[in-house]
C-alpha cells in the first residue's frame, strides 16, 4: 500500500527489532533522545540496519521541529514526555499509542491510561485488546510482521531447544523462569537472550547473528505465561522452526497442535513433546515447515506495512 503522502512520525525506540520493522513503512521517523542514550531515549542505536527514514531529534529540540503526527510507545513518554517535551501545538498532533504489552497489574480489570477519544490506541495482538479496559478510546489491532533473514533456515542438527528471553532470572514467573527451570531438568535446552547467564543461559546473541544461531537448534520452547506474542517466537516460525510452548494469550491462536507444533498447559505433556521431537528430527523438520508457512501467510512483513499505511493514513487525516 502506497500511502497518499509522506508522514513525518515522531516517535521513541522502545522495542528494537519492532521499531526496525515498522519503520519499513515509507514514512520518515524521528526517534526522541537525549544525551548519554539513556532507556526509552536510546535513538538509532545498535546493529540494525536502520534506512534512511530514521531519524533522531534531541529531546530539548522537538518542540522546534514540525511533525505531522506522535507515536507514542511507553506510559512515561505519555505522561512525561507528552508534557515536557512537547510543545502545545505538537499535543494537538494526531497521535496514536501503540500498546505492546497485555495489563500488567489485572489481567481483565486494568483500565488502559490512554484515556483519550481523540487517540488511536493500537495494539500487537487481539489478545492484549481484549485484556485492556481501553474505555472510550478507539482501539486497532495490527498483528506483527517480520522480515525473513537472507539465507537463514532451519536445520535442526542440534538435538535441544533453544529458549530466547531477555532477563528471564529478574522477570520470575510471569516469563516462565519457573517453567524453564522445570523443563530444562529433564529436557536439553539452551537460553540466551540479555543477562541469560544468570539463569544458567549462554548470553546474549545479536539481533543479526540471532536467527542463523537457533536454526540449528530442534525447536523453539516459549516458557512464559502471560505476554503479547513475542516476535522471537514468530521470527523462529519465519525460518521454518516448530514451537512448543504455552497455551496461554496470542500463541493458542498460532500454534496448531501436530500442524507447526506443540502447545498445552499441562508442562509434563510438553515435555513428553519435546522428548518426542530430540528423537525425531523428521517430524521436527515437517512441524518446521507448517511454522514457515503459517509466518508467511500471517506475520508477512508487506502485510504489517500496509497495515501500519492504512492507520497512520486514518489517523493522520
Amino acid at each position: 500500500m502506497r500511502p497518499d503522502r509522506r508522514l513525518r512520525i515522531l516517535t521513541w525506540h522502545v522495542h528494537g527489532n519492532y521499531l526496525y520493522y515498522l519503520t519499513q513503512a515509507p514514512h520518515d521517523f524521528w526517534l526522541v533522545t537525549r544525551p548519554g542514550n539513556p532507556a526509552g531515549h536510546v535513538g538509532k542505536t545498535g546493529v540494525l540496519p536502520w534506512g534512511d527514514n530514521v531519524h533522531e531529534v534531541d529531546a530539548a529540540e522537538v518542540a522546534g521541529r514540525s511533525f505531522d503526527l506522535v507515536l507514542y510507545q511507553h506510559r512515561d513518554h505519555w505522561e512525561n514526555d507528552r508534557l515536557s517535551v512537547l510543545s502545545d501545538e505538537q499535543r494537538r498532533l494526531p497521535r496514536i499509542y501503540l500498546e505492546h504489552d497485555p495489563p500488567q497489574c489485572n489481567p481483565f480489570c486494568e483500565r488502559h491510561w490512554v484515556d483519550d477519544p481523540q487517540t488511536r490506541l493500537v495494539h500487537v495482538t487481539h489478545f492484549n485488546r481484549l485484556m485492556w479496559d481501553c474505555g472510550d478510546t478507539p482501539t486497532s489491532v495490527i498483528e506483527h510482521g517480520v522480515l525473513v533473514p537472507e539465507g537463514v533456515r532451519y536445520t535442526g542438527e542440534l538435538a535441544r531447544g533453544i529458549v530466547v528471553v531477555n532477563n528471564l532470572a529478574s522477570r520470575g514467573r510471569r516469563l516462565g523462569a519457573d517453567v524453564y527451570e522445570t523443563v530444562r531438568r529433564q529436557v536439553p535446552l539452551d537460553l540466551v537472550g540479555m543477562n541469560a547467564e544468570q539463569a544458567g543461559g549462554l548470553g546474549e546473541i545479536g539481533n543479526l547473528d540471532l536467527a542463523a544461531f537457533t536454526a540449528r537448534y530442534r525447536f523453539f520452547f516459549n516458557p512464559i505465561r502471560w505476554t503479547s506474542l513475542g516476535l522471537a517466537v514468530v521470527e523462529a516460525m519465519t525460518i521454518g522452526m516448530p514451537i512448543v510452548g504455552l497455551a496461554t494469550t496470542e500463541l493458542a491462536t498460532v500454534v496448531k497442535n501436530g500442524e507447526n507444533g506443540y502447545i498445552a498447559t499441562d508442562v509434563d505433556a510438553l515435555i513428553s513433546t519435546m522428548h518426542g521431537l530430540i528423537g525425531d528430527a523428521a517430524e521436527a523438520r515437517r512441524l518446521g515447515a507448517g511454522a514457515r508457512r503459517t509466518a508467511l501467510e500471517r506475520f508477512s512483513i508487506g502485510r504489517f506495512v500496509d497495515d501500519w499505511c492504512r492507520v497512520l493514513d486514518e489517523t493522520a487525516g
